[in-house]
């Protein structure tokens, strides 16, 4: 349930209300906007339907939430959050754009491509250290040596990191090095590792499962933010479907529903989505006019000796072309990139 207060609320008002729900043994979230306050209000179902609020000064009136997740809704916080990941903000008027290899494999790849991603504007350095992989003979990763070329990589081209975690073991050890949590699309229903992603307050970026609903996408959110860390963002990578000729099928519709019904920022990977290095340039494209608050692309110096996805990665000077034609679409939509 919501309450929504008067716009003419008193602070005194606020946290009368605030205090008869917490005595009533229930949780409350406050989201003020620029001309409402919303009380949000979480816990057993028994104690919200018996909770009366109407009454309490300056209450405006009480909407009831249909969806299972709350702290995620848009109902809950009406004005899209903005992630802060050590100074780069994700949502609001920019476009962030993350780039680099699928796979760190050694250290002149991997600062070839961090110097060409700084170069053509890249905010973020991506690379893999643990890559869970479809079959056990693929490249797994460099590990803990693949996490300390990265940083070693970011601090020099002044970009930050962003990396998957694949344990909830390992989140002490990733965060040491990354700036940016990564939970791939393999693990969005990793519960465990989700609730303890919610403990710490490094910022996640939550990838779309290869089957997931977007109710289920932003459920597994909710275990993030449930937790206490609402430092989330949220990635559309495409999902599976009966369609060969791509990877993954890229669904843009889903930053528009996203847009809709959260308040949490939303990239979009183009190189997963398509599989194909070509599509890449007209998906994010399309990305962007959808509305999107930034990409995530695979660069790699050679893709044709990539270790992993060197069918989907851009080489860098592909990718500054692109990054040129991205300026021109974000500046239509009145956003910079």
């Amino acid at each position: 349930m919501i309450i929504v207060m008067k716009p003419s609320a008193t602070q005194e008002e606020i946290k009368g209300v605030v205090n008869k729900v917490e005595q009533s043994g229930l949780h409350t979230n406050l989201s003020k906007g620029a001309e409402v306050t919303i009380v949000g209000v979480i816990g057993d179902k028994k104690k919200i339907a018996n909770l009366e609020v109407n009454m309490l000064p300056g209450v405006e009136k009480t909407v009831r939430i249909t969806e299972k997740y709350k702290l995620v809704s848009r109902n809950f916080h009406p004005e899209d959050t903005v992630v802060d990941v050590d100074g780069v903000k994700v949502g609001g008027k920019n476009i962030v754009v993350m780039a680099g290899p699928c796979s760190v494999e050694n250290e002149q790849q991997l600062d070839e491509a961090a110097a060409a991603v700084r170069k053509h504007g890249a905010k973020f350095l991506r690379g893999g250290a643990f890559k869970p992989r479809t079959s056990p003979y693929d490249f797994q990763g460099l590990a803990e040596k693949g996490l300390k070329m990265m940083r070693e990589a970011g601090d020099k081209y002044g970009l930050k990191v962003v990396t998957e975690i694949v344990d909830k073991d390992d989140i002490d050890l990733v965060s040491e090095y990354a700036d940016l949590l990564q939970v791939g699309a393999r693990n969005m229903q990793n519960f465990q590792l989700l609730k303890a992603l919610g403990k710490q307050k490094k910022p996640v970026m939550l990838k779309r499962g290869l089957a997931a609903t977007i109710s289920e996408w932003l459920n597994a959110a909710e275990y993030i933010l449930a937790g206490g860390n609402n430092n989330v963002i949220l990635c559309e990578r495409g999902i599976r479907t009966y369609e060969t000729f791509t990877r993954n099928t890229l669904d843009l519709s889903a930053v528009v529903a996203v847009k809709e019904l959260s308040h949490l920022p939303i990239i979009v990977d183009p190189s997963h989505g398509t599989g194909r290095w070509e599509m890449v340039q007209p998906m994010a494209r399309a990305a962007i006019a959808a509305g999107c608050d930034g990409l995530i692309i695979e660069v790699h110096p050679h893709p044709d000796r990539a270790l992993s996805d060197g069918d989907q990665s851009l080489t860098p000077n592909t990718f500054g072309r692109v990054m040129e034609d991205l300026r021109k679409i974000a500046g239509v939509m009145e956003r910079t990139l």
